[in-house]
């Protein structure tokens, strides 16, 4: 009887699912849609007109996110629907100035134009970066300094790195060029040129300084070349592809909108961030309805600072969202090796330096994930003369992208579960940053080195990374608080009882922004977003708990200027006040910025957090003193954390899931041509 009702009320929910994914393809929009190829073309027409200059350049263009209340109210309606004005964020450089402009697509004019004053540079753009490393290639002094050295010029190639900002009243946007050479391997962040710097003033376009150190051996290109066709006998083991597939896709994919399971959400795009996540909602079979989760969802910022203090080296402290765009540096995902053969993708684009779209082909894959996990499991022996086994496999949703910011890659996953759990991956990959040296052994080595001997002349130098999510959880709706739920022990107080000691949950509501800021580690406890004014049956608080990963700190000094620049690493967990204007971590300006508009700075506000619509942010950050396993490919090393359910359901979502069918194979894969 008990099964025929399940069976029930899951034909029930199929349909309501079927009915609801039918009628949401009369309105394939959505307010935050990012721009699409037509619209970057308008705002590039109508910047254009306003500002007819040859020297205008576009650093920045996006979708200005309506009001949230906007958004909501969109969302809540039912029937028709007026979209929200259609908006563009705009930052250009003209005359060494930099203008921030909203432009207004529906009315084919500009909102508000005003010249940014303050520190700071906007996002750097692939165009500038690449005509720079063009530079040296005409300039005698580094062609010189090359032939000096014994090397092929045409084998030379040159990369850009940001200044940072290291005390300076005021300072020009430039960018320094280190090279290296790529005779013998495609591998050349392992091969650098030592000695060489050349500084180039990118609103002139021109070289404006010019040093070279001396001669330090190149290191070797032998067994660094990473490309198949070029691998030599013996081979290690064979691998199977990523080739799994269900029946199916698994999930509709209706415009930027996601079903899946009990899930719903949006997929954005931004050319600073890369994926957003938006609006993720579950459905709660027992109420009926779907209940809001997460508002919106992106990697803010990357701090990645290299441990070597040395003239050559002490500038490379990079913000790579905020001075390189993860959004353009994301790359075309190769199908059956970056996503499995069932997975779906998505183009993306972003505007280049002369407004003019460029188009990222399968910049994002969806796919079901059939990893061989147990979703839940029981096998009951106490009752006599039975053995009674259910199993439950654990099928997930991941949303990937992939962000090649110079030698690293950076795979980012947002894994979505039927529990309610959403799961963020981290993979970090690619080739690691290394100095030439004269040594060739370790017991040569008699001064410090700032990092490992992983191979000959060949220093891979310690570095961190800091990827700080900002996360609008918004459960159950707009007014939530933050909960510490500190694990307390305590001494057993009757005499009676042989048991000396217990540990009991102490919970502490966070009432402004001081706090919430989180050294994680030093205490046991439990963080959880809760909605105070929804309880369940029981009387508990509904929420989602933060479930960290491994917890990383910095280690610089306070008043070091890098640290300066990225004080929002200084705690791994941070609550604000929702701000649209707060939502990158580093500032709106990160190239050179002086750490004056940041996270840590907004918070000295100490604003009340109690009961109000607050944003988490959250830090995963990885300590990396190189090993020789990570040279000259770097296995994938993962980190991540978890939003999971706390009290969120009056009981387990999960009892009722159905098991999958096991996923078959698939020739080809749905991929863009």
């Amino acid at each position: 009887m008990a099964s025929t009702k399940a069976s029930t009320i899951l034909l029930l929910f199929s349909i309501f699912i079927i009915t609801f994914s039918s009628t949401s393809c009369l309105n394939q929009y959505h307010p935050l849609d990012p721009l699409t190829q037509t619209e970057f073309n308008q705002v590039k027409t109508i910047i254009q007109n306003s500002y007819p200059s040859e020297n205008l350049t576009f650093q920045y263009v996006g979708l200005d996110e309506p009001k949230k209340s906007t958004v909501l109210s969109w969302n809540s309606k039912s029937t028709t629907k007026s979209r929200p004005p259609r908006r563009a964020s705009v930052v250009t450089r003209l005359n060494r100035e930099t203008h921030e402009i909203i432009v207004d697509l529906s009315t084919h004019s500009i909102v508000s134009s005003k010249v940014h004053n303050g520190n700071g540079y906007p996002l750097l753009t692939v165009d500038e970066q690449t005509l720079a490393n063009e530079l040296p290639f005409k300039y005698q002094p580094f062609i010189q300094s090359i032939k000096r050295r014994g090397l092929n010029i045409s084998q030379v190639v040159c990369s850009g790195f940001t200044v940072g900002w290291f005390g300076e009243k005021t300072t020009k946007r430039v960018l320094k060029i280190n090279s290296f050479y790529t005779n013998g391997t495609v591998n050349l962040f392992v091969r650098p040129v030592e000695g060489i710097t050349l500084v180039i003033d990118l609103d002139m376009m021109k070289i404006v300084g010019y040093r070279d150190r001396g001669m330090v051996p190149v290191p070797r290109a032998e067994g660094t070349e990473y490309q198949a066709s070029k691998q030599k006998p013996p081979y290690g083991p064979l691998l199977n592809g990523a080739s799994v597939l269900s029946e199916g896709d698994g999930f509709v994919l209706n415009g930027n909108t996601i079903r899946w399971a009990n899930w719903v959400f949006h997929i954005g795009f931004d050319v600073r961030t890369g994926t957003i996540i938006s609006q993720a909602s579950i459905y709660d079979l027992q109420k009926q309805q779907y209940r809001r989760v997460l508002y919106r969802g992106f990697v803010s910022e990357l701090f990645v600072p290299y441990m070597n203090p040395t003239a050559e080296w002490y500038y490379k402290t990079f913000f790579d969202n905020g001075e390189f765009g993860f959004g353009q540096s994301t790359v075309s995902l190769e199908p059956l090796t970056d996503c499995p053969n069932n997975a779906k993708f998505i183009d993306a684009y972003y505007a280049s330096q002369d407004g003019t779209p460029v188009k990222i082909s399968n910049a994002i894959c969806i796919f079901e994930r059939h990893a061989g996990n147990i979703l839940w499991r029981h096998t009951e022996v106490t009752i006599p003369d039975e053995v009674i086994t259910e199993v439950r496999s654990e099928v997930t949703l991941v949303v990937r992208m992939v962000a090649v910011v110079g030698n690293y890659d950076y795979i980012i996953d947002w894994e979505f579960k039927p529990s309610g759990s959403i799961k963020l991956d981290i993979g970090l990959t690619g080739v690691l940053e290394t100095e030439g040296v004269t040594y060739t052994h370790k017991d040569q080595i008699n001064e410090e080195v700032y990092g490992t001997l992983v191979a000959d002349n060949t220093i891979a130098v310690n570095h961190d990374h800091f990827l700080t999510y900002y996360l609008d959880l918004d459960v159950d709706g707009e007014a939530n608080s933050f909960v510490k739920n500190n694990l307390v022990t305590k001494r057993v107080t009757d005499p009676s009882i042989p048991r000396k000691s217990y540990w009991t949950v102490v919970s502490e509501t966070a009432k402004t922004e001081s706090d919430a800021k989180i050294h994680l580690g030093l205490k046991p406890t439990e963080l959880v977003v809760v909605n105070p004014n929804k309880r369940t049956k029981p009387g508990n608080l509904i929420g989602y708990r933060l479930i960290p990963g491994a917890v990383a700190a910095p280690l610089l000094l306070e008043d070091d200027y890098p640290q300066i620049r990225g004080a929002f690493t200084k705690y791994n967990v941070w609550v604000t006040p929702y701000n649209k204007s707060e939502q990158w971590a580093g500032g709106q300006y990160v190239d050179q910025s002086k750490g004056d508009d940041t996270l840590a700075v907004w918070s000295l506000r100490d604003r009340e957090i109690e009961n109000k619509d607050i944003v988490l942010w959250y830090t995963v950050g990885f300590h990396h003193p190189p090993c020789q396993e990570d040279f000259p490919m770097m296995p994938t090393l993962s980190g991540g954390f978890e939003l999971r359910p706390t009290n969120f359901f009056e009981s387990s979502p999960v009892l009722k899931v159905r098991t999958k069918p096991p996923p078959k194979h698939a020739p080809s894969p749905n991929c863009t041509k």
